[in-house]
């Protein structure tokens, strides 16, 4: 089964990469501060010509940079690559992303303690979020469970508090990708969207009870995810909600020409 672990901003390998931002502005900020309120000054009064060292030059020169960065990355979008199949037909793999940070309140970098709501994540929503068994790697799917809703997964269909999602078949999916797969349009709350089946391979069914202040998240591709039907995965704490998935600015699966007709797509 596949989950969806995003590459681009360090979350697929051991590094956290909004901790290197942050430590890296810290660091150039520091020395530049420090050049300008006592190093530059005792430089000068050595000699009017003395230069200033290469580390004071780089700090000057990116700190300004590594601020923006910081700022947008954290609090505005943040950019992510797919590498995997689990939300298909929705994200293909290739697709570079937008995520919308503020959608869902602001948090801080690092500790990712939201420090003002602006919102909270609607039924249908694609979002990021943090994994909670291993919060370094970060998964994409569609939200499908609210808190204290009952969510079952029965023969490709959706039930939510006993009701059934509308669903229909559109015919056999001609993607490309995935061309044993059936084509299907479901409409999530106010979100109308495709969705993906592979018959005679299924995947897990039953009934999901979400607790309070968590989610219940599906990916698109219903018998090729790793989703919170699954030991692993399982429900998603408010606290671990990264961003809602807004737009496609890129796809290149680098084992073929990108896909320009993609570019600038919204995400439903």
């Amino acid at each position: 089964m596949l989950g969806y672990a995003l590459f681009w901003n360090g979350s697929a390998v051991d590094v956290d990469f909004a901790l290197v931002l942050v430590c890296a502005t810290a660091v150039t900020g520091v020395i530049w501060v420090l050049d300008a309120v006592w190093l530059r000054r005792r430089r000068l009064a050595r000699s009017p010509e003395a230069k200033e060292s290469l580390l004071v030059e780089y700090s000057r020169s990116f700190f300004p940079v590594l601020v923006v960065v910081l700022v947008v990355r954290s609090f505005l979008f943040e950019p992510f690559r797919i590498p995997s199949s689990s939300m298909m037909p929705t994200l293909l793999v290739g697709d570079f992303i937008f995520v919308n940070k503020f959608a869902y309140g602001l948090r801080l970098p690092v500790l990712n303690s939201k420090i003002l709501d602006l919102g909270a994540p609607q039924r249908g929503d694609v979002v990021v979020f943090r994994l909670p068994s291993d919060p370094s790697t970060n998964y994409i799917k569609r939200l499908v469970g609210l808190p204290g809703d009952s969510v079952t997964y029965l023969q490709g269909q959706v039930f939510i508090n006993g009701q059934p999602v509308p669903v229909s078949v559109v015919g056999p999916y001609q993607g490309g990708d995935q061309d044993d797969s059936l084509l299907g349009e479901e409409k999530l709350g106010m979100v109308d969207h495709h969705v993906l089946w592979m018959p005679g391979r299924g995947s897990r069914e039953g009934t999901f009870i979400v607790p309070p202040g968590h989610y219940f998240m599906m990916g698109d591709n219903r018998d090729n995810s790793r989703d919170s039907r699954y030991e692993g995965v399982g429900m998603i704490p408010d606290a671990n909600i990264a961003g809602h998935a807004v737009r496609i600015w890129m796809n290149w699966d680098f084992s073929h020409m990108p896909r320009w007709q993609r570019i600038g797509q919204s995400i439903h």
